[in-house]
């Protein structure tokens, strides 16, 4: 029954969130430039729910479109480095020997360095904007996804339907991809979203250190970095609601991924755990 809650929860939660991100930049535009110094750092009321930011913009509209951001970051990188990820472990599964050792050498030499400064080190070779972000994202975070698909194309290969297959001369590419692929389709699937929380958490970390997207772009990491001398003065809207909207949206995204995970196959948690 608390599954099903959890469940039903965070299905509502990440409805919600899809719907105010595709919805109100159409009904409510935002001028990025615009400020309002008269109605500077003005505590959350009825014409502006969550309060107002340093220069008096509305911390609601702009936390939406802040939130906007950090989805277009976290489900194009999770997309693109499940591809990469799902290209790499099918690969080294398929092959062996030789190949296989190769390809996890590098996984091993991108899984050395520390997520965040490899981010660092993309975003700072490109000026700032959304693009370097997500690559930054996704040349840090295809590594887990490479070894999970690795792991089950290894098993898939001693099934007896993958043995029949080559007994009846079927090529390494054709049982690749006609029986090593599909297979591993839901574990890639389950990897690109669990991938999404990490994404967004990684986008709104290089935000406030300033390197990811635009300072006057409405993103996450930008309004809590701004938001840092509004706090030690007191004023504490400004930071509050700007991470409730990074860490809402993330849990509920778990939250639906571990109720996948679990349908999946509720014995292998460990080895979808990203």
């Amino acid at each position: 029954m608390a599954d099903r809650v959890r469940t039903g929860v965070s299905a509502a939660v990440t409805a919600a969130v899809v719907l105010a991100v595709l919805a109100v930049p159409f009904a409510v535009p935002l001028d990025e430039q615009a400020v309002d110094l008269a109605a500077k750092l003005q505590a959350p009321s009825w014409a502006h729910p969550f309060g107002t930011d340093e220069v008096g913009r509305d911390l609601l509209l702009r936390s939406v479109y802040g939130l906007r951001v950090s989805l277009f970051v976290g489900v194009a990188a999770a997309l693109a480095a499940t591809v990469i990820g799902t290209a790499v472990g099918a690969a080294a599964g398929a092959l062996g020997g030789w190949a296989d050792r190769v390809l996890m050498r590098i996984v091993d030499l991108f899984s050395s360095v520390p997520h965040l400064l490899l981010g660092i080190f993309v975003v700072t070779m490109f000026r700032p904007g959304v693009w370097p972000v997500v690559a930054s994202v996704v040349v840090t975070h295809w590594l887990s996804t490479a070894r999970i698909v690795r792991a089950e194309v290894l098993s898939l290969r001693s099934r007896p339907y993958v043995d029949a297959a080559v007994s009846g001369g079927a090529s390494r590419w054709r049982v690749t991809v006609r029986h090593l692929l599909p297979a591993v389709l839901p574990q890639a699937g389950l990897a690109a979203v669990l991938m999404i929380p990490h994404a967004i958490w990684h986008e709104s970390a290089l935000s406030f250190l300033g390197l990811g997207l635009p300072t006057h772009q409405a993103s996450l990491g930008n309004m809590v970095q701004s938001a840092r001398g509004s706090l030690l003065a007191g004023d504490w809207w400004p930071t509050l609601f700007p991470g409730l909207f990074i860490i809402v949206p993330t849990l509920a995204v778990a939250g639906l991924a571990g109720a996948w995970r679990e349908r999946l196959n509720p014995r292998r948690r460990s080895e979808l755990t990203l």
